[in-house]
Formats: structure tokens, C-alpha cells, sequence
């Protein structure tokens, strides 16, 4: 399958690893993962800090250049989440990683291995606007060596929205 790797700009920025994992992850299931390299920042941080009239240009950037793709996937629930409410014309092939592995690859078990106790708390965009899940923690639970423990309140806000 051919798939479209869309890296936020938080992702670049901040976990540029985060990138060369996915490619990794993606490849290992047989998919061909392309990088348009024209892609930007995809207008999330622009909204949702009330410049709506400027990220309309990146808005439109972003479904110019995943236009020709059947399936653009991304590691970002939040950037996903925003494409799928502004960027209408890519809705349906936008997906955030977790959700294409479980719901669109069929896979829990992507051959991981790390040997470390670790918890999971789902963002706000991942639980209430995707509605992601248990996705990730099932792919967790598949990983070699991993101890995964229950977040208290993980359900709960980080506090970042207000």
C-alpha cells in the first residue's frame, strides 16, 4: 500500500525521530511510504489560536499537496483531527497512525521490542474528536519487553486547553 507520511510541524520541530520511526514501522508492514516534501504545517496552531484567515492558505497548501495520495498518515491525533474539520476533501484519507495500523492494516503487533515500564495518556483529540481509543494501548501491549501500567484519570484533560 502506498501511504503518505504527513509530519506535523510540532514533529519536526520538537521529535524529529518520531518521523523516522513511523517510515520504519510502516515499511516493516509492507507499505511504500512516501515523504511529499512540499508539505507544511497543516493550519492546526494557526485556528486554534483564533488566525483562521491565515492558515486558510496552509489549509489549502495541505490538500494541494496530499491531494494525489489514497492515504496520508500522521502521528499527530490533533493535526489529524484538524484536517478532518477543515480540510473536507481529505477527510476520508487522513488518518492518525494508531487508527491506520489497528482499523485499516489489521495489525496489533508491528514487531516491537522495548524493555521499559510506560503509560499512556491520550491526548484530548485522540479521545474526543477521533475517538482513537484503546488503539494505542492494544499496539502496546504487543510490544516485546514493554510493562505497561494504568494512568490514573488518563481519561482527563493535561490542562493545556484551559
Amino acid at each position: 500500500m502506498r501511504v503518505a507520511l504527513f509530519i506535523t510541524c510540532f514533529n519536526d520541530t520538537l521529535f524529529p525521530a518520531v518521523g523516522r520511526s513511523v517510515v520504519e514501522v510502516l515499511e516493516r508492514l509492507g507499505c511504500t511510504v512516501e515523504f511529499p516534501l512540499e508539505q507544511t504545517c497543516c493550519g492546526q496552531m494557526h485556528v486554534n489560536s483564533g488566525y483562521a484567515h491565515e492558515a486558510e492558505e496552509l489549509m489549502e497548501r495541505f490538500e494541494r499537496v496530499f491531494a494525489p495520495y489514497e492515504v496520508v498518515v500522521s502521528p499527530s491525533a490533533s493535526c489529524v483531527a484538524h484536517v478532518h474539520a477543515h480540510v473536507p476533501a481529505l477527510r476520508d484519507r487522513v488518518f492518525e497512525l494508531t487508527e491506520f495500523l489497528v482499523d485499516r492494516l489489521g495489525v496489533e503487533d508491528v514487531g516491537a521490542s522495548f524493555a521499559h515500564r510506560v503509560t499512556v495518556h491520550p491526548t484530548c483529540h485522540s479521545l474526543r474528536l477521533l475517538r482513537i481509543g484503546d488503539r494505542p494501548e492494544r499496539l502496546l501491549r504487543a510490544v516485546r519487553g514493554l510493562e505497561l501500567v494504568d494512568l490514573p484519570a488518563a481519561r482527563e484533560g493535561c490542562g493545556v486547553g484551559g
